[in-house]
């Protein structure tokens, strides 16, 4: 936080960031106690939840379900563990895509079809707006976007494939130093950390915070703590007291700049949970190894390291 002007203490040093008197509140949508936005013919069922630069569609789909789109921006697919398959078509060109994976699918007309009952998680931009109308959570953002930065495109991807699949993601091994699993596209990046049998130990949190963009914690199975804390502000009457919630999945969790915040398993069972952050992180992007088709997808060209 910073002093006020009048306050003699402002003269000196001080860490610079915004000021969390003007943060957005945490949203929480655990979909299994929501209505969905939409269903299906055939019996399948989509919550729609916005954010300040992306709408997720969270989908529990039925045999026969189909999806026709028109998209101005490129979209991401992730395909959740599940008894079904998606076929995906665009630009002339179709892919059969099995659990666990991610795909992105270029700008323009494509379409899908789902086999036995695939979930997936469809990651759309804020500029997508007949997506971003049905959203749970419109009026959250009805004065604006908050602390979060607008976000920018990155570069194309490399090529001119219509559709990328990158399957197997329960094969990737984890490696000293990388962080989880990490895939990008031109306005997303996902996020798809190691399962964790059983409660995180509770003295190895990682509580941190982001200053200008929304972190989405989408929990997939078992159940996690979502720690939450508003650092005070100079206004008194916007102070929080912390925020511990309990939430298990299918969930997806809202976490605007700049909350302090870390996620902590408590399920017995297995704890899965995707981060997902719009768009890309240049943090991450920076870290080598650490994005796993960065080859695919190149990130813009670095001003110094800061």
């Amino acid at each position: 936080m910073a002093y006020l002007a009048s306050d003699p203490r402002s003269q000196l040093a001080a860490r610079t960031g915004p000021d969390a008197d003007a943060a957005l509140e945490p949203q929480y949508f655990e979909f299994g106690a929501l209505d969905p936005t939409d269903t299906t013919g055939n019996g399948g069922r989509l919550w729609t939840v916005r954010s300040a630069n992306a709408a997720v569609v969270y989908a529990e789909h039925a045999d026969g379900d189909t999806l026709d789109r028109e998209d101005a921006d490129e979209t991401m697919l992730v395909v959740l563990p599940s008894e079904g398959r998606l076929t995906v078509h665009a630009g002339g060109e179709s892919a059969t895509v099995e659990p666990t994976a991610l795909v992105t699918v270029r700008p323009g007309p494509w379409r899908y079809e789902a086999e036995g009952a695939p979930r997936l998680l469809r990651l759309h931009t804020a500029a997508t707006s007949d997506v971003l109308d049905r959203a749970a959570n419109t009026a959250a953002y009805a004065d604006g976007p908050g602390l979060s930065a607008p976000a920018v495109p990155w570069p194309p991807p490399v090529g001119d494939a219509a559709i990328r699949v990158y399957g197997a993601i329960g094969d990737i091994a984890p490696r000293q130093g990388r962080l989880g699993r990490i895939f990008r596209g031109r306005h997303a990046m996902v996020n798809l950390l190691y399962p964790r049998s059983g409660p995180r130990d509770p003295r190895t949190l990682s509580p941190h915070t982001h200053d200008d963009f929304e972190q989405l914690s989408f929990v997939d199975a078992g159940r996690y703590v979502h720690h939450i804390r508003r650092e005070w502000g100079n206004d008194r009457t916007a102070w929080r007291p912390d925020q511990h919630r309990e939430i298990g999945g299918p969930s997806l969790t809202v976490i605007p700049p700049p909350l302090v915040h870390t996620s902590e398993a408590v399920g017995d069972g297995e704890n899965r949970m995707i981060d997902i952050f719009a768009g890309p992180r240049e943090d991450f992007s920076r870290r080598p190894g650490w994005v796993l088709n960065a080859d695919d997808y190149p990130a813009p060209p670095w001003e110094e390291a800061r």
